[in-house]
């Protein structure tokens, strides 16, 4: 008997369990926005070079001037792309008025000397009023900075994860998140009063940080209280508030077109956040594992009320707890650290195969999410279709989790979604319609696989070093959301590479993904010996069923050289001579 047997004598999933779980599933919905905020925060808006100073030509009376819109005179000043707009990084030397009149060739614009943007950008307001890109200029030679602010922030989710899965080992889940919570409020809301590029990445990557910590401890909370049958479609469930968010976040972008107003939108929520997180429970089985078991049984008795199962809860005794945990508390005695996720054959084997999972996820899912104004339609409408699709995207996954498993459903997420991002590398750039479609079907499979890897990880690890095993994946995926945003800049060499690198990435780790042990209906290991003694089971199982498909085959073997001996035999009394030699003649 173990933990779980103990969580099903005081409810299992009961009202505790229900309303811990919405309450942690909550600032999910803002979550997204954070993570996807640059969406819009960082969004490009159209522009061109400031025209400064405009004066009228001395021999004005040669040209056809009157009745000239702003567009028609600002082709004396800014020169046609190849897509027939206003460059956005180059400006005549000298004003060409020639081409600002109707009857102007646009063919005597070819040959005239141009430079950059010496007096800075002018901006359209009609979709963004103002975004990090306009107030800062990251724009032409400055590009790479836009994409900078998104590495950094993801920068500081990696740094999170290793910091805050550590600590959380430490000090306890419930403690760390409370911080958490703290934290992503009010530096989120300091990032709002950024007075320059540098203060606003330095606040975002201590957001980032906050927002990692938030994510690891909230899922370790909602695993480490759920029966081992609920564990799937309440991580599910949950997950869904993470869609729901990207959902939130362009209703609330649409409404909010300026950045610095839409950075406090999504952070001041979380001070209540922090308020309410003080009645969450600890982690029993973390209290136990850290000498802590009167406060366990504390907590355990407190959820047996909640539960309606006051007197199932005043049996639990300190003996009672110990014979249950019995196995947990002998392993305490052991520091773990890091090294402990390769130092046995079954931990290597399913911490490598979740390193590449964890990463190529992230990767592919950011490399899609986080690009959405090259489709060519509204940002906010293609932000709540990539939204939308996680929906049935989920419930799919959630079937298949339950039914065919978790391994089975891992892979065919990350490979559907790798052929999804290669095959839209052969549609015509102008089919925009079927490239989005495409587009949303690879994002919502790789959203699924999310889902699955969180919860996939957190099964897959022991209690004892479960939360370091979960910072090191969640480690992983933000180095691959780091690397995500440097890749998508390779379309300035071949437009088709980015998507290339993606879906090769996604494939790969769908390989990866197979090679993992399943673990649908099996209860959560709490040591490192529980994850080898699995392995060994299923290596058992597996060479029984082999001998057991074997052995009619070896009885055919068997009876097939029983019949040739007979038959010798008979041959042998009818014909007294020798067999010949090979290598005589017959």
């Amino acid at each position: 008997m173990g933990f779980a047997d103990l969580l099903d004598n005081i409810g299992g999933l009961g009202r505790f369990q229900l309303i811990h779980v919405a309450l942690l599933s909550i600032p999910s919905l803002l979550m997204a926005s954070h993570n996807l905020l640059q969406n819009f925060s960082a969004a490009v808006p159209k522009h061109h070079c400031r025209v400064a100073n405009w004066t009228w030509p001395a021999d004005s009376q040669n040209f056809s001037l009157s009745g000239l819109g702003e567009q028609d005179y600002l082709h004396a000043f800014i020169p046609l792309g190849k897509d027939l707009k206003p460059a956005k990084c180059q400006r005549y030397t000298e004003a060409q008025w020639q081409l600002a009149s109707h009857n102007g060739s646009l063919d005597n614009a070819t040959g005239l000397e141009t430079e950059p943007c010496l007096d800075g950008w002018t901006y359209d307001k009609q979709e963004f009023t103002s975004t990090i890109v306009s107030e800062w200029d990251l724009v032409c030679s400055q590009r790479s900075l836009k994409q900078m602010s998104q590495t950094v922030y993801m920068g500081g989710v990696l740094t999170g994860a290793v910091i805050f899965g550590g600590l959380s080992d430490k000090f306890g889940r419930r403690a760390v998140l409370i911080w958490s919570y703290f934290q992503l409020a009010a530096l989120g809301t300091c990032t709002a009063f950024s007075p320059s590029y540098i203060a606003f990445c330095v606040f975002r990557f201590l957001t980032g940080m906050a927002v990692s910590g938030v994510i690891l401890n909230a899922v370790s909370l909602k695993m480490e209280w759920i029966p081992t049958k609920s564990r799937t479609i309440m991580g599910t469930l949950s997950s869904f508030c993470f869609t729901i968010g990207q959902m939130v976040l362009a209703g609330t972008a649409y409404c909010i077109r300026d950045w610095r107003k839409l950075q406090l939108a999504i952070s001041v929520p979380f001070f209540i956040c922090f308020l309410y997180s003080w009645w969450f429970s600890e982690s029993a089985r973390w209290l136990v594992l850290s000498n802590k078991s009167d406060e366990a049984l504390k907590q355990i008795k407190r959820v047996a009320t909640i539960n309606g199962k006051h007197a199932e809860g005043e049996k639990i005794t300190p003996e009672t707890l110990k014979f249950h945990m019995h196995k947990e508390i002998l392993s305490s005695k052991t520091m773990y650290t890091a090294l402990d996720l390769v130092r046995t054959p079954g931990m290597r084997r399913i911490t490598i195969c979740l390193m590449v999972v964890w990463f190529s996820t992230s990767f592919a899912y950011y490399g899609l999410a986080m690009d959405l104004q090259k489709f060519g339609v509204s940002i906010y409408l293609i932000q709540v279709i990539f939204g939308a699709v996680d929906f049935p995207a989920k419930f799919l996954s959630t079937a298949s989790m339950s039914f065919l498993g978790r391994r089975v459903t891992q892979g065919m997420c990350l490979l559907i979604s790798g052929v999804m991002i290669l095959a839209n590398i052969f549609v015509p750039s102008d089919m925009q319609t079927v490239r989005t479609s495409l587009a949303v079907l690879g994002k919502g499979c790789l959203s699924s696989s999310f889902t699955c890897v969180y919860l996939y990880t957190g099964e897959l690890y022991p209690t004892v070093i479960r939360q370091t095993g979960m910072g090191f994946g969640s480690m992983m995926a933000r180095v691959g959301s780091m690397a995500a945003p440097a890749v998508l800049m390779l379309d300035e060499f071949l437009p088709a590479l980015p998507g290339m690198v993606y879906g090769a990435a996604a494939i790969i780790a769908a390989v990866f993904a197979f090679l993992l042990p399943e673990m649908l209906d099996i209860p959560l290991p709490d040591t490192i010996e529980d994850v080898e003694q699995q392995r060994g089971n299923r290596k058992g199982i597996l060479d029984k069923k082999l001998k057991k498909e074997m052995l009619p085959l070896q009885e055919m073997k068997e009876k097939s050289e029983v019949k040739e001996l007979k038959v010798l035999a008979v041959k042998m009394t009818s014909d007294p001579r020798p067999p010949p030699s090979k290598s005589q003649p017959n």
